[in-house]
């Protein structure tokens, strides 16, 4: 019997979007970078992008392909707030698809190392979950971490108080994904490693961890004994955790401590703090999360905006340098795409990540911008600053999406759009074609290029048969280029050039004019007629009812 595929099924789960490749504008005025260097470290190439999040992942396609460590991202829960006049199927269906074209980007533009990392709650967990198999696949799911939001409390609670959120994470490739590793834990090294030597002074302090094991791993050759200089011998009560050999070894170098209690032997080695390469040794993380409370990222916003001006549900600063901690090292790139009050800016800035956050609300100027220049300028005390021992530096250039490369004439025909100069042409229609747009100061025709040999080139004037025969001499047998103009009269008889129309070349690419893919209602279809709503005298309900479901026909989840 043939094993039928289990998948997640809604209504229109095959219509995705054709998206427009749009090209990133800098706003100088907006950027903002510290007046000087205040270490070696400092990272000044950031950028914040304003815009529809899903267009502007799509424009950070070709340049960062594979070039992303870690996305975070904390996006909408709970679809009900903003779809009140829908039934739950419906919601779920638009919501479905939204994630799942969102996730079929970052994974793209994930290292193949990278992960991702998704808070949600109980709402859409078990379907997200579902959808990131079938984007991700199963096999790269690395766990459904729980943090705990809240102290307690939650007296008005009708059933039970909800402490935790979910956050599911997601490698490109388990197995390519490296360990993960937090830094210890300064109590814990405080408390433990409380002994010291000049012999490896480099290597910190160390505390003492017994030699002798009740592993059930049977292992003959670890039960030796241990010799003393008296003569006497050390018998482990199973065996060793070391061989014969490396014990000795360790005896010559001082690494073995024993010592006598009431006439029983202990043998311990040392455990340095820092391991031969240096890198102190760290902790692994959990899957449950403590410590960082909503409540502390609503005062960290209060510090930063003050009472009146402070985000709701802010995540606290403590939650994503937990997570950067552990999957990511200094120099590595982080994205969040639904930045919020841009908390993974502010602590990738300071942990030395690089990073991108793309925000369309107006709060990505009142909120944003400002807490990144307090960053910037180290004036923002507060968060993880003196944990990482922040002092200022570094910066970020803003971005706004451009408008769409073709907008409707007055006749409704679609013509290149006006807002456009011949730069940003060039530069729109190169990441169009698939070219790395690099315009040359030497040679007019070279716009951008594909390879070393092929090259494009955008005009809008109307290319005669001379023009064209003098470019394919310029450009020569061992290169080739393509030509995209407004109109040309030629025979098509040059070996070396491919010329072609624009607009007419890429009408059909991609859905124009389309600004605006995000969770407002307005853009959304009608909602259905209730199956209880009167319809008018005489007419009748055609085709039942259209019931959304997470289901398909034959009842698959």
């Amino acid at each position: 019997m043939k094993k039928q595929k289990l998948e997640l099924t809604w209504i229109d789960k095959e219509v995705r979007p054709r998206l427009e490749p749009r090209i990133l504008l800098e706003d100088p005025e907006l950027s903002y970078h510290a007046a000087h260097r205040v270490t070696e470290g400092d990272i000044f190439d950031n950028r914040l992008i304003f815009g529809d999040n899903l267009l502007a992942l799509k424009a950070l396609e070709q340049e960062f392909t594979g070039r992303v460590k870690c996305v975070f991202i904390d996006p909408p829960y709970n679809t009900g707030s903003a779809f009140t006049h829908y039934d739950d199927g419906v919601e779920h269906s638009i919501w479905l698809s939204l994630m799942r074209d969102r996730l079929e980007i970052i994974r793209r533009l994930l290292s193949e190392d990278g992960s991702l990392w998704i808070t949600i709650d109980d709402n859409e967990c078990h379907y997200l979950k579902v959808l990131c198999d079938e984007v991700f696949g199963r096999a790269n799911f690395l766990s459904n971490f729980i943090w705990q939001k809240s102290y307690g409390g939650g007296s008005k609670a009708r059933w039970f108080v909800g402490l935790h959120e979910h956050m599911l994470c997601y490698a490109k490739d388990m197995s390519k994904l490296p360990d993960m590793w937090l830094p210890p834990d300064p109590e814990a090294v405080k408390k433990y490693y409380k002994f010291s030597d000049g012999k490896l002074a480099d290597r910190g302090p160390y505390r003492l961890q017994p030699l002798a094991t009740t592993s059930m791993d049977d292992r003959p050759n670890l039960r030796y004994p241990i010799m003393l200089e008296d003569g006497r011998e050390i018998w482990p009560e199973k065996q060793w955790q070391w061989s014969k050999d490396r014990v000795e070894r360790a005896l010559i170098d001082d690494g073995i401590v024993i010592s006598e209690k009431k006439g029983k032997m202990t043998v311990s080695y040392k455990q340095y703090l820092r391991d031969p390469l240096g890198e102190e040794r760290g902790r692994k993380p959990v899957s449950i999360i403590t410590g960082h409370y909503t409540q502390h990222g609503t005062y960290e916003s209060m510090e930063l905006f003050g009472l009146e001006n402070k985000f709701s549900f802010p995540k606290p600063e403590g939650l994503i340098h937990t997570i950067l901690e552990c999957c990511t090292n200094p120099g590595d790139l982080v994205l969040d795409s639904f930045s919020g009050s841009g908390t993974t800016g502010a602590v990738a800035h300071k942990m030395g990540r690089r990073w991108i956050m793309v925000e369309l609300g107006e709060h990505c100027h009142t909120h944003i911008i400002p807490r990144l220049k307090k960053v910037v300028d180290d004036e923002d005390p507060g968060g993880i600053s003196k944990s990482v021992n922040w002092r200022g530096g570094g910066g970020f250039r803003y971005y706004r999406l451009a408008p769409s490369l073709l907008e409707k004439d007055r006749w409704g025909n679609w013509v290149i759009n006006q807002t456009y100069n011949g730069a940003m042409l060039a530069e729109a229609l190169c990441k169009l074609e698939g070219f790395t747009y690099a315009p040359s100061d030497a040679i007019y025709w070279q716009h951008g290029h594909s390879t070393e040999r092929d090259f494009v080139y955008v005009t809008t004037a109307s290319l005669t048969h001379e023009q064209l025969q003098e470019l394919a001499y310029e450009v020569g047998p061992e290169r080739s280029l393509l030509v995209l103009c407004t109109a040309f009269r030629g025979r098509g008889d040059y070996a070396n050039l491919t010329v072609k129309k624009i607009p007419r070349q890429v009408l059909s690419r991609c859905e124009w004019g389309h600004d605006d893919y995000s969770l407002k209602v307005e853009n959304l279809p009608a909602a259905p007629p209730s199956p209880l709503t009167p319809l008018p005298e005489g007419e009748g309900r055609k085709g039942g009812s259209r019931q959304a479901s997470l289901f398909g026909e034959e009842g698959q989840a």
